[in-house]
């Protein structure tokens, strides 16, 4: 039986609300949906004719359906005589719609948030209308957010950490949870001066309205005593921001990289060396120091299709880069140590020599083995120090102007 149940008309407005469509009725200035006519399928006149009591039966429950009014039509019939059969269903009120789906309450609660919104901040009135849903969701937070916008309108670009935000009942962890929403309000409601389009995204969020941000800290270790970065440490292991890292003035003739901490603590004296801890796909904060342009850095990572991504995001910054032990024969050196890759890159990756993307494709590619990994980890110490003696020598450096 295909003729409409109670539960059916209910679904109809059910998914009304699902879609934010009641929500949106009277914000919206143009003509009301309602009175809402219901799709309804009814008996045909065979089902008349076959199913008599059956169509009697749909009849009386669709007639008790609350919160419908239905519209009646006479036909005869040639078997059963005059037949009176309902033709349409209709909800004539928001009221009745609400009440039907058991919103009324939370149809009043999207009303207290908007008049406070439009007394406050009418400007994102335009956001409850585009997410009614949302915006329910963050009533009981909704408060706390206008009062941030409207800190932000009294100080737009403020220059500080979002720390020293100073309002009642609001703190560092409250702004940084609702970023994504406060994102799309500040979007609305503050000038265009105040906004930095070019920082986007969650972790961005500081910087696009212009707080200050957590420093990114580069790790470095100094693999030569004699460089005496940090008087009484002849070693040191350091973290530095990408400012003062940019600012170092060192007498450094060679720089290492290595995306792996156990390496990286490990790494052997290297006369004015430092090896600096690698942050993956990260190389932002690196570029800003301009003196690494004029030594050679060495790049060790894995050897898998990341590894060799990474090399080349890194050449992006810094053209000449070394891949150090990114080479097949210390993959087939270390077979009983190979991994597997969980997520490996398919396609083509520049900046890469000539023996480097023979290797890249053969792993791309699964020739050797599906999935083929061998993290810088397992590489042994021997093989290293092996390395590390026949390096190019710093004869040979051409640094690049600039």
């Amino acid at each position: 039986m295909s003729w409409s149940t109670a539960p059916d008309l209910r679904a109809q407005v059910m998914r009304l609300w699902e879609r934010g469509e009641l929500l949106r009725e009277r914000l919206d200035a143009g003509a009301s949906r309602f009175p809402l006519r219901l799709s309804l399928k009814t008996p045909t006149a065979d089902d008349i004719t076959r199913r008599f009591d059956a169509v009697r039966a749909w009849v009386a429950a669709i007639s008790a359906t609350p919160h419908v009014r239905l519209e009646w039509q006479e036909t005869r019939h040639r078997v059963q005589g005059n037949q009176r059969l309902p033709a349409s269903a209709w909800v004539d009120s928001l009221d009745e719609a609400l009440a039907w789906v058991g919103k009324r309450a939370e149809h009043a609660r999207f009303r207290t948030l908007c008049a406070e919104t439009a007394a406050r901040q009418p400007l994102l009135l335009p956001w409850l209308q585009k997410r009614p849903l949302r915006a329910l969701e963050l009533a009981a937070e909704w408060s706390r957010l206008l009062d941030v916008v409207a800190w932000l309108q009294a100080h737009p670009r403020p220059g500080g950490y979002l720390r020293q935000v100073d309002l009642p009942g609001i703190h560092t962890k409250f702004i940084e949870s609702q970023r994504g929403v406060l994102a799309e309000l500040l979007d609305l409601a503050l000038p265009e001066a105040a906004i930095d389009p070019t920082r986007t995204g969650a972790q961005q969020f500081a910087a696009r309205y212009g707080f200050l941000d957590k420093p990114a800290l580069l790790r470095l270790r100094v693999l030569d005593p004699a460089l005496h970065l940090l008087p009484g440490a002849p070693c040191p292991d350091l973290a530095l921001d990408a400012d003062s890292f940019a600012r170092l003035q060192l007498d450094v003739a060679r720089v290492f990289i290595t995306e792996n901490e156990t390496n990286f603590l490990a790494f052997p004296r290297v006369d004015k060396a430092i090896v600096i801890f690698g942050a993956g796909y990260g190389w932002e904060a690196l570029a800003r120091a301009a003196w690494l342009q004029h030594c050679p850095i060495h790049y060790w990572g894995d050897i898998d299709t990341n590894g060799f991504a990474i090399l080349a995001q890194l050449r992006a910054r810094f053209a000449h880069v070394e891949s150090l032990l990114m080479d097949r024969a210390a993959l087939l050196a270390h077979e009983p140590m190979w991994g597997w890759e969980d997520s490996p890159r398919t396609a083509d990756v520049s900046r890469l020599t000539t023996e480097e993307r023979s290797l890249y494709e053969d792993l791309r590619e699964h020739r050797i083995r599906p999935l083929l990994r061998l993290e810088q980890e397992y590489i042994s110490f021997g093989w290293l120090e092996r390395a590390l003696k026949i390096i190019r020598p710093m004869d040979d450096f051409q640094p690049l102007d600039g």
